[in-house]
């Protein structure tokens, strides 16, 4: 059965960005009030808007974010559509989420009046259906630095080994074994030496490495 054009009904469309950062070597997602009455007050959640006529969806992240938190040079990849009916209580809206990612010093020199980094242990009860895209996100991170080199966009451009293991854990949520794990990475040819040490620390400095690109790459399964 056709239905006649004047009978659609359309949903507007809008993006939402889950942003996550290493502040202290813990990880946080940046996130704003939301004050949207009488369904949202009081309550916050991350940043995201509607998609103008001339804009595809990750232009339209890009915008958000800059014009929305003042936000530049992030790592965006798309995550997935929400397209629940009631997902926003006010309209019907479907949303195209886009997972990003921001360096350790983006993150802790970072600051708004509105938006801010909280650790991803605070990021609940959060507006709109924010919750479900949070668990998303945090299960494409997961799955994306297993098998890809996602971890350059979180880690300072110059790393000890030590560190990107420890990124690795706290992703993945369970130790590595340090020998196999340096074995597998090394192998990869994924890495440089800088030929720089660290500085400022009080044990043995250690070599500081960099990714060989910037771009993304995929990798058979490191851990």
């Amino acid at each position: 059965m056709k239905i006649a054009p004047e009978k659609f009904r359309f949903a507007a469309l809008a993006v939402d960005v889950p942003v996550y950062g290493l502040i202290n070597g813990k990880l946080h997602g940046l996130i704003a009030p939301v004050n949207r009455p009488p369904h949202y007050v009081n309550v916050e959640g991350f940043l995201g808007g509607m998609v103008d006529a001339k804009e595809n969806a990750l232009e339209a992240a890009q915008r958000v974010l800059q014009e929305k938190g003042n936000l530049k040079d992030v790592y965006l990849e798309q995550l997935y559509t929400f397209s629940e009916v009631d997902r926003d209580k006010r309209n019907r809206v479907v949303s195209v989420a886009h997972l990003g990612l921001v360096r350790p010093d983006t993150a802790a020199a970072y600051a708004h009046p509105h938006a801010h980094f909280v650790p991803i242990q605070k990021l609940h009860d959060l507006a709109y259906d924010h919750d479900e895209i949070h668990r998303a996100a945090l299960a494409r991170l997961r799955g994306n630095i297993t098998h890809s080199t996602i971890a350059q966009f979180l880690l300072p451009r110059h790393f000890t080994l030590t560190e990107l293991q420890s990124l690795y854990e706290m992703i993945l949520g369970h130790e590595l074994d340090k020998r196999n794990f340096r074995k597998k990475i090394l192998a990869l040819e994924i890495l440089k030496d800088t030929g720089r040490m660290q500085e400022g620390v009080r044990n043995r400095p250690a070599a500081l490495y960099t990714f060989t690109t910037t771009k993304l790459q995929e990798l058979p399964l490191i851990a």
